[in-house]
């Protein structure tokens, strides 16, 4: 039972946190939100798709938030849209072709990417 309370905190915890963190920097999220269900989901991939599930809403969410408060308008997301969709397509099916090993690498890599280029600019 107590073990079961530690991860239903983690998952809440981890929920909000990765709610803010995607909404705050416009991306993020995954970088966190797939290491707390890499805990509780054994498979890369199933970590990496159960985010992408979670963030979405939490994305549709910050957009209607960033639209209402007149951060952004839908105009300028336009043209990222279409090549957008092409490259979730893209990534989904080729998800299940990548052995778990090697996502878990090329996550890895990213997440380092990201880190260098976020302290270096």
């Amino acid at each position: 039972m107590k073990r079961e309370k530690k991860g239903t905190l983690l998952k809440t915890a981890g929920g909000f946190l990765v709610g803010m963190i995607n909404s705050l920097l416009g991306a993020g999220g995954g970088m966190i939100g797939v290491p707390i269900i890499r805990r509780f989901v054994p498979e890369q991939a199933r970590a990496q798709a159960t985010c992408i599930a979670v963030i979405f809403p939490l994305s549709i969410i910050s957009a209607g938030m960033y639209l209402y408060n007149g951060y952004m308008s839908f105009q300028d997301s336009l043209t990222y849209l279409l090549p957008g969709a092409a490259g979730a397509l893209a990534g989904a099916f080729f998800l299940s072709k990548i052995p778990d090993q090697l996502l878990r690498r090329i996550f890895g890599v990213f997440m380092i990417w990201a880190g260098v280029r976020m302290v270096l600019r």
